[in-house]
């Protein structure tokens, strides 16, 4: 699992300050921590590492990006850094999966059925004061306190009063937004009507039913309750199926009553049944109405049980629980606890504060206790009953809470509270005894606060007529005590020491995440619960390496989380609290959606208010991981004006006021782009706080994050937004996004094309089915014209600048953009296919060796068509160029298509294929068809030459119409600008033939064009890709049999083929008029062709086409004349109709009445997730280290063995290599066998692994100490080339293997080493490395040299340029003239300066360059003394500034930089030709293999020689295994040499490659 693993040092995440930084836990591996706020690793998991700037590996980072190792490491003074193994290299641009607990998450804002909101309530009183109902027999003495009045203490009509009226007042205490209706000692008539009252009231909201049942008879078993008639002398019995009929649903139930249990049994009995019946005959309740079991209930007792009366209770003991909890905890503290010293119970009633004041006692302790209370539920429910109960209504929520405390003291008194929904028992949870201590914390300073406390009233305690008579209660006749509580003289008054409850649970939150809270943990009681369990489910941790760790999940949340919550209340500690809460939603979307739940919602929101500024970083990172995981409070932050408070940030000059400004602008710039997507309102809002004038200014800021994210702010911004693309273009907005194209961080590239797509119509939409269109929308403001070429311009700049890109996730992007263009211009791409098809044909008829049966090609139809179209323009020279450039600049656009279809790395080939074969479609639908002249219809012939150079680029097959004039000036290239390379051939082999497909390209729209050529039927599936040479297509899911002739997949393959014919089923007869293809139809000829052929032109079909494009451009256009603000739920401009095709494609206008695209599946535009991608970044954890750089972690010690090891090697090697200069190198080590012939190989320098390539494309991975073969593999390079170069880099932490092959691509692989568990071997990256190719008879192919060191790849061969490629930016740096016709045989760079860098040619040139110099400078010195191919170039190992080469009639030269252009010395080695040679880099000697030829081809001599002494160590015959001299001459036309011969990087090894596969290792003699 470490092979390409990235060496992540810790990243600096953001630091939240107050005075000083925050966020210590950012610190590299020897404490050291970063010297930038921009820096972040390469081998980062997030995908937002700066690809601009080097990072630390082991060490810091110096200014100029060197890194700083430690010298106790390797002697290198500058580890590698590993490439190629960030997280945009596992995954190209696609989200990661998400673990599957995901997939559903809870609802925290509570949603229906569960979701109830209080709105009235009835409170009901049957007392009877006076009179004891028939079955309840009283102890004497025994409770009597309703509502904290006793009832006998005044009449017993004003104690109902005064009762009822505490009860109203106890109850807005816990919630004063709701209507509450005393009702007291109600008849069945008056209970009714006040019942049936409060639902007409409530509507669809809830209604609270309060029942005090302590002057009836308790309920009966049926479910009946009692009340009373008019007169008072008969108890009425009610029916609970009566009180549902009056209530109806929602309601609250709250039975305080003896044997309450049966009434909340009876009850559901009756809903479930009531439920039953509603869905039989109705099918279920109608909108807005809730089943009545959604209904909640509270019971103070089972069915069997009485209600306490200890006279030191109240009566309603239970009603005091839920409605005054804080009095009745108190009174129950002081009967089960030893007050402390000079405490009394009577001084504990006078606990002075008020309730709602949490700077007073009493205030407190009430904060406290809710507290602890959510704690207590939180930790014990699970997340959706803690939700429904307590977030969704506050009433409800205080109920509960207060019930956990019924729940506490009742079952003291053997009587057992119940609720619907059950609830698990909480009564002896360990927080009781933390509530206790706060309890007793607070009443010993009560002897202090009540002698020195002047005016107690102060603290806000009301008075007692505020809440009716209450004698008893906590806080009454305070004021009549506060007049002789005064202070004596000279005393200062008593100031209240605040609990320390919440700082010491801060603290313990602070432990939890400082000492391994973010670590992973395995199953059980410690870690996370799965889903179902009380916390939603853990999720399944993805190593970095994309293989799933199903043992590890997070651990358990701590207790204290809604305590934290609680704790941002307070002032002193909502910095600390905030902090805390920062670092732990940066574990992951698991803690954001467990803080979401806990409701923090509504707290953060307001703080969003407050004006302070040291609140401001750890907001915007809290906000930024609430939008990534949850985008819907985009609505929230809108009504709220929350907005407000990040564009204030993101458009502040002052950086000093915000620590690491510019990632929190980034930050900013995340959260503006979330609120704008698929939110029209949110990009209104935005706008209107100039959030897209603040982006624009600070695209070019120097943290690429904050360019990233502002360039994808912008991209949701004017997404589907007509008037802020007329202002984006007022700006020159999309010629500053273009001109990021060349920007040095892969992901700002790709950011800026996402932008550049949406600005075309592409959707940057989450939601999947919403597919985008409608190209830059009306642009009002610009001529039609200048309209069309602004739409032109941008694709075919982004074109440009990224056809080439290294990386394969900024060509993903740019196919998004094309294929707006696409779909908006397809008449265009019509023609351009058609131009392309025919000179291909004109080209292959011309090359295939006998003359055409037809005329079609007697002349040139494509010149003709396109000469005559220009000719239309009269003699406007202006307008003629004019549209000759818009053409070329199509045609530009649709050849870089054609070599995109068959990109290396399979998704962009898929991605480019949908658009291809959409084009290719339409072409066989368009009138072009019914041409006489065409050859559509007329199977394509095979060209003698297959390695020949038919493109339209080519001078013998240009369509000579298109060329600019000599005043032509506009930027967009005439395809004569294209590059000639074999890919132009095997392209137009796969777009129009059958016969010679030999790019093994995925099945597509190319197969059905076979279908024209040789009657191969259409593909039958739609997203399936076929195997090489199978008309089948497969969609099945990996298995463990592995595909040796198909190259490896990416890790995250996501792309899929979309067929241009509709795969959803249609009604029959229901098609339009116009049917597509059939799969069976076969070739015919063209006398027979399907339709009769119409009397035009094909000019006149270019014309029409186009002109159907610009009437396509008019329909959008038409929509300015009734400009709009506000836009339609999509936030779309739709193209003139919703589909593929023209609405105006029937009207007379058009000409032909062309309808294309009629029966052609909607296809385009493709869509990018990019952004949902990027939006990871805020996903993932920024404040702790990676996994591999957590000390203790099994890839934290793989690496420190790994570094340890190869320390070893390297100290134990140098020891050898001097030893080895004088010994034999003849010691046989291991002999292996491979199929082919082993041309091309490579050792990795610490593994024992050997890396071969064999004649073709098939690549073989040995362990050569056990002989064992790891891993075959297929390169995918195209029929008749060859892999020419072969490397393994990051070989310091595990190792990629890199490959180039003779058609110029360069292929990266991961994971080649089974034995580390990693999965199957998978393709990292794919580029084009050499595009200007050159056709030669006897080649090099591509020949590359890799600078771990630099990170730079140098590629040469076939071409007249070598191009030095930055691994580190993905990007070409250089691009350095050779000045000589010949190719490049090798490449070596310097290892001690870096900067230069020697190649030697086929000619016998040696040339060495600096990379320092200008381009025409760089060849500083060149060697001309060879007369023959040279076969091999290396720097002397010990000498410095010599280098040795090597040609193929046998002679090995030395040179001397400081010399003269001659050699300094020269070894005639083989006189009768020489096959390979080689250096070793640390020891000085040489080695070299004879020729195999006519006169000696059994056996093939090996010299080792010592570079020092001058003299011959080993020579040696080795067999070649061949029976007879090779018919042919050579395995591969571009490798001179049937042998291979390769050095070990380190060890006194080397291996050679024999014509018969067998691979020889020998090593030196050193004892």
């Amino acid at each position: 699992m470490f092979a390409g693993q990235a060496q992540k040092p810790p990243r600096n995440g953001p630091r939240f300050t107050t005075g000083g930084s925050w966020g210590n836990g950012s610190r590299s591996r020897h404490g050291q921590s970063s010297g930038s706020d921009t820096d972040r690793d390469v081998g980062s998991t997030s995908r937002s590492e700066p690809s601009s700037n080097m990072r630390e590996s082991r060490g810091m980072t110096s200014p100029d990006g060197r890194v700083n190792g430690s010298v106790e490491t390797l002697p290198d003074p500058a580890p590698s850094i590993p490439y190629w193994s960030a997280k945009r290299h596992l995954t190209c641009g696609n989200p990661t999966p998400g673990p599957p607990w995901s997939s559903k998450p809870i609802p925290w804002r509570g949603s229906p059925p569960g979701r109830i909101r209080t709105a009235h309530a009835a409170l009901v009183l049957c007392l009877n004061i006076d009179v004891d109902p028939p079955d309840i027999i009283k102890t004497n003495p025994c409770a009597v306190l309703e509502c904290w009045v006793d009832p006998h203490t005044m009449p017993s009509h004003k104690a109902l009063e005064a009762i009822g009226s505490n009860l109203h007042h106890q109850f807005e205490g816990l919630s004063a937004k709701v209507v509450y209706k005393p009702i007291l000692d109600p008849s069945h008539d008056d209970l009714k009507r006040f019942c049936q009252t409060s639902r007409r009231q409530a509507k669809e909201d809830a209604v609270l039913f309060y029942y005090n049942g302590h002057g009836v008879p308790k309920p009966t078993a049926s479910g009946e309750l009692w009340c009373f008639n008019r007169d008072y002398t008969q108890y009425i019995p009610v029916s609970l199926q009566e009180l549902q009929g009056w209530l109806g649903s929602p309601c609250v139930y709250i039975w305080d009553c003896s044997a309450a249990g049966h009434l909340l049994n009876n009850f559901n009995l009756f809903a479930e049944r009531r439920d039953h019946e509603v869905n039989m005959m109705h099918g279920g309740y109608a909108d807005g109405t809730q089943p009545l079991m959604n209904s909640i209930q509270l019971a103070a007792c089972a069915a069997n049980e009485q209600l306490p009366s200890c006279p030191e209770l109240p009566a309603d003991v239970f009603t005091s629980c839920l409605t005054s909890p804080i009095d009745i905890a108190l009174r129950h503290f002081i009967m089960n606890h030893q007050l402390p010293n000079n405490v009394t119970a009577d001084m504990v009633l006078q606990l002075p504060g008020d309730l709602k004041d949490r700077r007073t006692p009493l205030g407190e302790l009430n904060w406290i206790f809710t507290a602890i209370t959510d704690t207590i539920a939180w930790t014990t429910f699970s997340r959706e009953l803690f939700t429904r109960l307590y977030r969704c209504d506050l009433l409800i929520a205080s109920l509960f809470r207060n019930f956990l405390l019924a729940e506490r003291i009742m079952k003291d008194y053997r009587c057992t509270p119940h609720t619907y929904p059950s609830l698990p028992p909480t009564n002896t949870h360990p927080l009781w005894a933390t509530w206790d201590l706060a309890v007793d914390t607070c009443l010993r300073q009560l002897p202090n606060l009540l002698s020195k406390t002047p005016d107690l009233n102060v603290v806000g305690a009301p008075s007692s007529s505020s809440t009716g008579a209450r004698p008893g209660r906590i806080g009454s006749g305070r004021q009549e005590r506060a007049s002789t509580a005064t202070p004596k003289s000279g005393e200062q008054p008593y100031s209240y020491v605040r609990n320390r409850f919440f700082a010491d649970q801060l603290t313990a939150f602070e432990v939890w995440i400082s000492r391994g809270g973010s670590a992973l943990t395995k199953r059980g009681p410690m870690s996370l619960p799965p889903a179902g369990d009380r916390y939603s489910g853990a999720p399944e941790t993805v190593s970095q390496q994309g293989v799933p760790e199903h043992h590890l999940v997070p651990r358990k949340p701590p207790d204290q989380l809604p305590i934290v919550l609680q704790v941002l209340l307070s002032q002193p500690h909502r910095l600390r609290a905030l902090i805390l809460l920062s670092q732990f939603v940066d574990l992951g979307p698991w803690a954001v959606h467990l803080v979401l739940t806990i409701g923090i919602f509504p707290y953060i929101s307001k703080l969003l208010q407050a004006p302070s500024l040291d609140l401001r970083p750890v907001l915007i990172f809290i906000w930024a991981r609430i939008l990534a995981v949850d985008s819907t409070v985009q609505v929230d932050l809108i009504n709220t004006q929350g907005y407000r408070y990040f564009a204030g940030v993101l458009g502040a000059r002052n950086d000093d006021v915000l620590p690491n400004s510019s990632e929190h602008k980034a930050m900013c710039s995340f959260i503006l782009a979330a609120i704008s997507r698929d939110y029209p309102l949110g990009q209104q809002a935005c706008w209107s706080e100039r959030v897209f004038d603040n982006c624009y200014e600070r695209l070019e800021e120097p943290d690429f994050l904050l360019r990233q994210w502002t360039a994808l702010c912008i991209a949701q911004m004017w997404e589907s937004n007509d008037e802020i693309k007329v202002y984006g273009v007022d700006r020159g907005t999309q010629d500053k996004l273009i001109g990021m194209l060349s920007d040095d961080a892969t992901e700002v590239r790709a950011a800026a094309l996402y932008a550049l797509g949406t600005f075309l119509g592409a959707s940057g939409s989450e939601f999947p089915n919403k597919q985008g269109g409608g190209g830059t929308g009306t642009m009002y403001q610009l001529e039609e014209r200048v309209h069309f070429r602004m739409e032109v311009a941008v694709a075919t700049g982004a074109t440009l600048a990224i056809k080439d890109d290294a990386s394969p996730m900024c060509r993903k992007e740019l196919l998004v953009v094309i294929s707006c263009l696409v779909k908006e211009w397809r008449g265009y791409f019509v023609v351009c296919a058609w131009l392309y098809w025919e000179e291909d044909r004109k080209w292959r008829a011309s090359t295939s060796g006998y003359q055409h049966h037809s005329h079609l090609h007697d002349e040139d139809v494509a010149d003709q068509a396109v000469g005559e179209w220009l000719d239309g323009f009269g003699d406007d020279g202006m307008l003629r160029e004019e549209n000759r450039v818009l053409l070329s600049s199509f045609f530009t656009i649709f050849v870089v298509l054609l070599d995109l279809s068959v990109d290396a790395y399979q998704e962009v080939a898929t991605n480019a294929q949908t658009i291809v074969d959409y084009i290719m479609a339409l072409l066989l639908e368009s009138p072009f068809t019914r041409l006489d002249s065409t050859s559509l219809h007329t199977p394509p012939t095979v060209p003698i030459d297959r390695r020949g150079s038919p493109q339209m680029g080519s001078s013998r097959s240009r369509v000579t119409s298109l060329q600019p004039s000599q005043s032509a000036h506009l930027p967009p290239p005439s395809p004569g600008g294209l590059r000639p390379s074999i890919s132009r051939n095997e392209t137009m082999n796969t777009i129009s033939s059958g016969v010679s497909n030999t790019l093994r390209r995925t099945s597509s729209f190319a197969n059905a064009l076979k279908t024209l050529a040789n009657g191969i039927a259409f593909p039958s599936t739609e997203d399936g890709r076929a195997s090489p040479g199978m008309g089948s297509s497969s969609t099945q899911p990996r298995t463990d049999f592995v595909d040796v002739s198909r190259p490896p997949s990416p890790n995250l393959n996501f792309a899929q083929y979309t067929s241009p014919y509709s795969r959803p089923p249609t009604p029959q007869g229901a098609s339009s008029s116009r049917q597509p293809p059939s799969p069976k139809f076969v070739a015919q000829d063209p006398s027979e062709a399907p339709q009769p052929s119409m009397d035009f032109l094909p000019c006149d079909v270019m014309e029409a086409l186009m002109e159907e494009d610009m009437e396509r451009l008019r329909s959008r256009r038409r929509t300015a004349s009734h400009p709009r603000r506000h836009h339609h739920s999509h936030g779309s401009i739709p193209s003139p109709n919703g589909s593929t095709f023209s609405i105006d494609s029937t009207s007379s206008s058009v000409i032909l009445g062309l309808g294309t695209g009629s029966g052609i599946r909607d296809v385009l535009p493709l869509k990018s997730a990019y952004f949902d991608w990027c939006s990871e970044y805020f996903k993932e954890p920024q404040m702790r280290q990676a996994e591999p750089d957590e000390p203790g972690s099994i890839q934290y010690n793989y690496q420190v063995w790994r570094q340890q090891r190869n320390e070893q090697i390297y100290v134990e090697t140098q020891r050898q290599a001097s030893i080895a200069e004088d010994r034999r190198w003849d010691r046989p080590v291991a002999t292996l066998q491979v199929a082919g012939h082993p041309l091309t190989m490579a050792f990795h320098s610490y593994d024992q692994h050997l890396v071969v390539a064999n004649e073709t494309d098939m690549i073989t991975v040995w362990d050569w100490s056990q002989r064992k073969r790891l891993n075959y593999f297929c390169n995918g390079n195209p029929k008749g080339t060859s892999i020419t170069s072969l490397h393994i880099v990051n070989e310091e932490v595990g190792g990629i293997i890199v490959t180039a092959s003779a058609e110029g691509i360069v292929r990266l692989y991961r994971n080649y080493d089974p034995t580390l568990d990693q999965g199957p071997v998978q393709m990292v990256s794919a580029f084009r490395g050499l595009n200007e190719v050159i056709q030669l008879r006897q080649g090099s192919g591509v020949i590359t040299d890799w600078a771990q060191a630099t990170g730079n790849l140098l590629v040469g061969g076939d071409s007249r340029v070598i191009k030095i490629w930055d691994a580190q930016t993905e990007t070409q740096g250089l691009d350095l003239d050779t000045n000589s016709e010949s190719p490049v045989t090798a490449i070596v760079s310097d290892n001690v300066s870096a900067q230069t860098f020697i190649a030697s040619f086929a000619d016998g040139v040696v040339r060495v360059f600096d990379r320092r110099l200008e381009d025409e400078d760089a060849i500083i010195r060149t060697y001309s003394d060879h007369t023959s191919w040279v076969q091999n170039v290396r720097w002397h190992p010990t000498a410095g500034g010599q280098l040795l080469s090597a040609s193929l009639d046998g002679q090995v030269k030395l040179w001397d930089l400081r010399g003269s252009d001659n050699a300094v010395e020269t070894f005639d080695v083989l006189p009768n030709g020489l096959s390979a040679f080689d250096v070793h880099s640390t020891s000085g000697v040489l080695a070299a293999t004879s020729a195999i030829n006519p006169a000696s081809w059994r056996s093939q001599k090996t010299i080792i020689q010592s570079l020092s002494r001058g003299s011959t160590l080993s020579e040696f015959n080795v067999p070649t295994g061949l029976s007879m001299h090779p018919s042919r001459a050579l395995p591969s036309p571009f490798i001179p040499r049937s042998s291979s011969l390769v050095f070990h990087p380190t060890e006194m090894l080397y291996g050679m490659g024999e014509p018969d596969g067998t691979i020889r290792i020998m090593g030196c003699k050193l004892t």
